[in-house]
């Protein structure tokens, strides 16, 4: 299961990691991102003690995804040392999205 983030954790889970963060911007309601949920799920386990690769239900975190400029989900952005490195907006492959963390590992 992918590491859940909130407004509450953020700043500590993954503005402070030192490893590649992976962050998926979803809710419930949102018919794209039940199709990226399991992409994401099986990334953070693929990828497990190298990145930590979870997500942000916006519903209930507004104040990451408003940081973050979050207009449209999902959004997937990278994060190393803090920065944004590389965005995904809408729904994508796995494939895609492990081309995006090897070029950012």
């Amino acid at each position: 299961m992918a590491f859940e983030f909130t407004d509450a954790n953020f700043q500590e889970s993954a503005i402070d990691n030192e490893k590649l963060v992976v962050v998926d911007f979803w809710a419930e309601w949102c018919g794209p991102c039940r199709l990226v949920s399991p992409i994401i799920d099986e990334l953070s386990q693929d990828y497990d003690g190298k990145a930590l690769i979870g997500k942000v239900n916006v519903d209930n975190n507004s104040g990451v995804a408003s940081k973050y400029g979050v207009r449209s989900i999902p959004t997937i952005i990278f994060l190393k040392n803090g920065e944004v490195v590389d965005k995904q907006v809408g729904a994508t492959t796995k494939a895609a999205l492990e081309q995006k963390i090897a070029a950012h590992m």
